[in-house]
């Protein structure tokens, strides 16, 4: 049984997830806790390979679906699981659920993505940034004036318009996503807020489910370090 504890953040493109993850891993720091932060598709064997791939448009839903699970799996294997194996905090910005969500979208059955997954352990608290498609596309124009290829589903001839496919693509996300909180595997924030706001709704529900007084005492962080050193090295 692992010893530390593992926290995922999921959600539509835009929904904040990634700046209330960072902000939650700070939090924890300053209590003293040992936390390590691993984002999707991040792996340095297969991150390139999926980037240059992505670029020149190559990625069929298959392939898609794949490629990401390989990248994970790595991460799996050389950073989470060790690291809460020696009681330390993992905090994921996207988790399993996310290929459940965009595999899914693009017509990958999902028992075949959860059997894909697998291997992966259900994490002790699953943060799901709920917003709306359209929140999340003004939020994303916001940052940048074009969409990416494959974040606007283009690759799915969803609509020539490219913001007319990315709000449909997301609503299928959202669909997957709202049925995997209401089976009980993700906890709902509403993202549509203040990130003051959203922030405070992240540390009720870890002070709900955590005893944080005691975080701190876990395995050191020189032990998580170590682990991460060797995992590096295989």
């Amino acid at each position: 049984m692992a010893k530390g504890i593992l926290i995922a953040v999921e959600g539509l493109d835009g929904s904040g997830k990634s700046t209330q993850a960072h902000l939650l891993v700070e939090w924890l720091r300053s209590l003293g806790a040992p936390v390590h932060h691993t984002e999707w598709n991040s792996s340095p064997l297969v991150a390139s390979s999926t980037k240059a791939a992505k670029l020149q448009k190559r990625l069929k839903p298959e392939t898609f679906h794949l490629i990401h699970a390989a990248d994970f799996a790595d991460r799996y294997e050389r950073q989470i699981q060790p690291l809460i194996e020696v009681g330390g905090i993992v905090v994921c910005d996207r988790y399993k659920f996310t290929a459940l969500a965009r595999d899914g979208s693009r017509g990958i059955d999902m028992d075949r993505i959860e059997k894909c997954y697998g291997f992966a352990v259900e994490p002790n608290l699953t943060l799901y940034f709920k917003v709306s498609p359209d929140v999340s596309l003004s939020r994303i124009n916001k940052g940048r004036a074009q969409l990416k290829y494959y974040e606007a589903g283009l690759d799915m001839n969803l609509s020539k318009d490219p913001f007319e496919s990315y709000l449909i693509l997301q609503g299928r996300q959202r669909e997957i996503y709202d049925g995997l909180t209401k089976s009980g595997r993700m906890v709902e924030v509403d993202a549509d807020r203040t990130i003051a706001e959203v922030l405070r709704s992240v540390r009720e529900i870890v002070n709900s489910r955590f005893d944080i007084d005691s975080i701190s005492i876990l395995e050191p962080e020189d032990r998580m370090n170590e682990t991460l050193d060797f995992s590096k090295r295989k």
